[in-house]
């Protein structure tokens, strides 16, 4: 299994799940982020015509083309049919956002060899490490979360 920072290095499509078109929550700003760090995302809402500037989608299984992470910001309880619709729309990992974990997903992912990540921020892990995705144009903004440097005592 790789690990968050693989996923996220090797992931050029994520979908994400319970995208919100209000800026004020994570499951928006979190996405636009990582959409302006130059990743494609999709976003997956039934009550959304488009966030973010692109088409929402109101299933998985309605994206036409390939999705690489299927990020869930959904209730918990949401996690095991959204690892099984990831499962059947061929993702590569299902990455359950901070507070959300699910054994049963967990279960459903892994059995059908996707990779699984749950109670992890995607933002703080591209923040962690400085991460961008084909960001070449000019507007391209980079983030600076938390410091990845260790703490190294002042001479």
């Amino acid at each position: 299994m790789r690990t968050p920072r693989q996923i996220l290095a090797d992931a050029h499509t994520i979908a994400v799940v319970g995208a919100s078109r209000d800026p004020q929550k994570p499951a928006h700003w979190v996405p636009q982020m990582l959409q302006d760090q130059g990743w494609r995302v999709i976003p997956v809402n039934p009550h959304a015509e488009q966030i973010f500037g692109e088409h929402a989608y109101g299933r998985l299984r309605d994206i036409p083309w390939h999705v690489d992470v299927v990020e869930v910001f959904r209730p918990s309880g949401e996690a095991p049919e959204i690892a099984e619709a990831a499962v059947a729309a061929g993702a590569g990992a299902v990455w359950l956002q901070q507070g959300v974990t699910s054994p049963r997903a967990r279960s459903i992912a892994e059995d059908a060899g996707l990779d699984y990540v749950e109670d992890t921020c995607m933002g703080m892990e591209r923040a962690l490490h400085d991460m961008t995705h084909l960001c070449e144009h000019p507007t391209c903004q980079v983030y600076h979360g938390v410091d990845p440097a260790p703490d190294v005592p002042q001479a």
